[in-house]
């Protein structure tokens, strides 16, 4: 079984925000597999199903971002899987909106989510799918604080952006399932989803 975590933070007024993205990558590949999120569990709403005839377990942490360690290593227990096994989707400041980039394993890189993650299980052996955001523009000679950043929506031509971004990258997860992390890796780290904005 695979078991694949989307980041995000619970609540109406987090829905569709920069830092959401995982769950609406989570929620693109629910739609496109017939998965629904059933399942109260593990501090997380998830569901299970079939990608291309493999078993997998989908999940979104309702634990805030900070605390996503403590889902996600419950959610290990439960469903029995190693961290080979798991793919944890998350927005990245350091990528330009609408990139992908998947990732065999790596340092959390200022991420609180990953930061718990990795705190909750001990290592940094776990594959990511990360999803550009973005780092703030300046505003008038100042910087846009990056709590502020990543807590808002996108405008309108950056929503046409994300909305390519989240359907490429549930393909991407969908050919990791079938072919593995390092065919979707060949696939998908080097296309760019649509033209970053200037």
């Amino acid at each position: 079984m695979k078991l694949i975590i989307g980041l995000g933070n619970p609540g109406r007024e987090y829905s569709g925000t920069r830092h959401n993205i995982g769950f609406a990558v989570l929620g693109e590949l629910a739609r496109r597999n017939g998965i629904n999120f059933d399942k109260r569990c593990c501090h997380s709403r998830a569901g299970e199903g079939r990608i291309a005839g493999h078993e997998v377990a989908l999940a979104k942490p309702q634990t805030y971002m900070n605390l996503s360690g403590d889902a996600v290593a419950s959610l290990m227990r439960r469903y029995r899987v190693k961290l080979s096994d798991i793919l944890v989707v998350h927005d990245d400041l350091d990528l330009p909106l609408g990139k992908i980039r998947l990732r065999a394993n790596g340092s959390a890189g200022g991420h609180n989510g990953l930061k718990s993650i990795i705190a909750s299980v001990g290592s940094m052996d776990f594959a990511r799918l990360k999803i550009g955001i973005g780092r703030p523009e300046p505003l008038d000679a100042e910087h846009r604080d990056v709590v502020d950043h990543v807590l808002t929506g996108f405008d309108a031509t950056e929503r046409n952006i994300a909305e390519d971004a989240i359907g490429k990258a549930a393909e991407a997860i969908e050919i990791m399932v079938e072919q593995g992390l390092e065919a979707a890796m060949n696939r998908f780290n080097r296309v760019e989803t649509r033209p970053v904005i200037e």
